[in-house]
């Protein structure tokens, strides 16, 4: 029977350069709990990431020399094993998230945060809520009227 082939997000990258831009991702992601970067890079990255953690969890030296082979940082790795590994220790897996965000000015890419979820608070993505039309158009008839009307209020109660 025909097995299906588990393929790697190549996002547009040789090997050598995908390993170095996920190992580069992950070090930052660990450092700062949240980043921002494009949605392609965010899905190749969670895998990549959660395989660290998991790691991490074990604490042995073994784990600890094989997470130095990807993270390069010796403060990044030891926030791994002591603050991060010790948060996560009763979760098994899906220690990320991905909060998509409205494409990137410029080229419209994709773009999202992906955090780890013991850490990361949830985002401040606000909704465009509609201005009022007098306080958007200063030059208004309506916006003019409306902080005389402030004027006189503030001028009365003082």
């Amino acid at each position: 029977m025909r097995k299906q082939k588990h393929t790697v997000k190549k996002i547009g990258r040789t090997t050598a350069h995908r390993h170095a831009t996920l190992s580069n991702l992950s070090t930052e992601l660990i450092r700062h709990k949240r980043i921002r970067t494009t949605e392609a890079k965010a899905k190749a990255l969670r895998p990549f990431v959660e395989r660290l953690i998991t790691k991490a969890k074990k604490g042995t030296m073994h784990a600890q020399r094989e997470v130095f082979k990807v993270i390069r940082d010796k403060a990044v790795i030891k926030e791994l094993f002591s603050e991060v590994a010790n948060k996560t220790a009763n979760r098994n897996g899906g220690y990320t998230r991905i909060i998509k965000l409205p494409p990137r000015l410029g080229d419209a890419a994709k773009m999202a945060y992906i955090e780890l979820v013991d850490f990361g608070a949830e985002p401040d993505v606000k909704k465009s809520q509609k201005q009022d039309r007098a306080r958007r158009v200063r030059g208004s008839k309506e916006a003019q009227a409306k902080m005389a009307n402030e004027q006189k209020s503030a001028a009365a109660t003082a």
